[in-house]
């Protein structure tokens, strides 16, 4: 089973979730913006994919700048900006028991199945 953080809105997220359908792979959608992760749940994907937190972020949003957020702030600043302001969170991300990917190129999800 792999759970996937998507957004509809995005073309990025749409892509990726067609792609593990195409491969046939069992997906619980999450919608991330509104079934918001908490603290615990970024820290255990951050984990999962093997990067610092600023990496999992979306830097460009208007809301990283509005917060004064910085590439160099630690993790635990960036993980609860993310739960309190998901926007931040890039997509789309798909997540197994033991690994996760973010879908940004598309076919990097295809780690997982």
């Amino acid at each position: 089973m792999i759970t996937y953080w998507h957004n509809p809105r995005c073309s990025k997220s749409r892509a990726g979730l067609a792609l593990l359908e195409d491969c046939g792979a069992q997906v619980q959608v999450r919608l991330y913006l509104k079934d918001i992760p908490n603290e615990e749940e970024l820290r255990e994907v951050q984990a999962k994919l093997g990067l610092r937190a600023i990496d999992m972020m979306r830097t460009g949003e208007k809301t990283f700048k509005e917060l004064g957020l910085t590439k160099t702030d630690d993790d635990a600043a960036l993980i609860a900006a993310m739960a309190a302001h998901p926007i931040l969170i890039e997509r789309p991300i798909a997540i197994t028991h033991d690994a996760a990917a973010i879908g940004r190129p598309t076919e990097a999800i295809k780690t997982l199945l």
